[in-house]
């Protein structure tokens, strides 16, 4: 693409940046946004982590990265929608910072805006990731960036309260075995599951897997399969299984509802392992399973380590030292541990299942999610996500049928 074609189609997306946030990302920023240092001694990044300070491990981790590759680093954390926005203004005023760290979803957007290289344009080995994370970070066949780690869903399950029902966990392979389990819950005076059925990327995020599960495609989000996963979770409102309150609760909300030690099953991420460590209870964790057996494509959550297009290409040499330092074998295990990720390579994927067996349902879980921008939906997806969520609030609240509520999402995404 050239220079002045890819300026335009910059101009055009940073006027209608489209945005998805995940839950899981912390809130707030820090620092100031200039993109270049003073001098080409100074290289900038830009991550989503404004939580970590200076002197946190990432921190650390991004100045020693910089002395391997003999430049100073010029750190600035923002809050996801912030860093999305502002990566978009800084491509169109030819100020992007030399590394960014992106939340995966907003890749496409990038990439399609052409305010990113590609990974055969700048070098970035990619051949150790798992196709299936790495497919998040494609567009229109061509791939940007490489996975810091990821996040997805799982079902976390209170022991006690199962056990107290004489549910064997064992047993619980599909759609029919779970709702039979909840039953069961339900009749010893307890509540069976919460998640996030709420009215923004949230709920869409938590309702994937039952999507998917159903054996639908966000190409069709109308169909029969469709229904029947959003009437899985209607019935199990109707029943008194799932509360009501999911249609307001955010992720956070929902973990608070599991944590109080009342409910059998909680849809949460990676992200609650140590809150859940914390809870006061014996838990455990099974992948979220498909309609008919199996586990479940759940969405991928993380972050991508990206390289902006820069005027001076002289700068990408040391950008992608950079990045291949930030994801090197030893950093990405010590990164992906301080961040509650799974790594995106088989390999450290062992290194962490050999420091915590107990991560093996994460793993397993990752290993079969999907990007929500797959198969090539690119800035579809948000637009997609925003007529799903307002699907599932339509139904559950009980002003359309499943049914109908999915149609007219469909026929809005048309």
């Amino acid at each position: 693409m050239n220079s002045s074609a890819r300026q335009r189609r910059i101009t055009i997306l940073a006027a209608t940046t489209l945005v998805v946030a995940l839950g899981a990302t912390a809130c707030g920023s820090s620092g100031g946004t200039g993109a270049k240092g003073a001098d080409d001694g100074t290289y900038t990044v830009w991550d989503p982590y404004p939580q970590f300070a200076k002197g946190s491990a990432w921190s650390k981790l991004l100045d020693a990265c910089g002395a391997e590759a003999d430049v100073k680093i010029k750190r600035t954390g923002f809050d996801t929608s912030d860093l999305t926005s502002k990566a978009l203004l800084a491509a169109q005023q030819a100020n992007s910072p030399d590394v960014l760290v992106v939340d995966n979803p907003v890749v496409s957007t990038l990439a399609e805006a052409g305010a990113l290289t590609t990974a055969d344009e700048n070098k970035l080995d990619t051949s150790g990731v798992n196709p299936n994370l790495l497919a998040a970070g494609q567009s229109e066949g061509k791939t940007y960036g490489t996975p810091i780690g990821a996040n997805t869903l799982a079902l976390y399950y209170n022991k006690k309260i199962l056990k107290d029902a004489g549910v064997d966990i064992a047993s619980v392979k599909d759609w029919p075995t779970m709702t039979a389990a909840l039953a069961k819950v339900k009749k010893t005076g307890k509540k069976g599951i919460t998640f996030s059925a709420i009215g923004t990327e949230e709920g869409s995020f938590q309702f994937l897997p039952w999507f998917w599960g159903s054996g639908a495609e966000l190409t069709d989000i109308g169909s029969p399969a469709a229904v029947s996963a959003l009437s899985l979770w209607k019935d199990w409102l109707g029943q008194g299984y799932a509360p009501n309150s999911v249609l307001n609760n955010t992720q956070t909300t929902s973990w608070q509802e599991f944590a109080s030690g009342d409910y059998a099953f909680a849809e949460n991420g990676t992200w609650q392992l140590a809150n859940a460590k914390k809870a006061g209870f014996e838990y455990g964790v099974l992948p979220i399973p498909g309609a008919t057996g199996g586990s479940a494509a759940a969405p991928t959550g993380g972050e991508f380590v990206t390289l902006p297009v820069q005027s001076d290409t002289g700068r990408y040499a040391t950008a992608q030292k950079l990045a291949a330092c930030l994801t090197s074998t030893q950093n990405l295990y010590d990164t992906d541990t301080t961040l509650s990720y799974v790594a995106p390579t088989a390999e450290v994927q062992s290194k962490q299942l050999a420091a915590d067996p107990g991560l093996k349902p994460w793993v397993d879980a990752v290993n079969a999610a999907k990007g929500r921008t797959s198969d090539d939906l690119g800035t579809k997806y948000p637009k997609i996500s925003e007529q799903l969520w307002k699907a599932v609030q339509s139904a559950l609240s009980g002003s359309k049928s499943p049914k109908d509520a999915l149609s007219a999402a469909q026929s809005a995404v048309k």
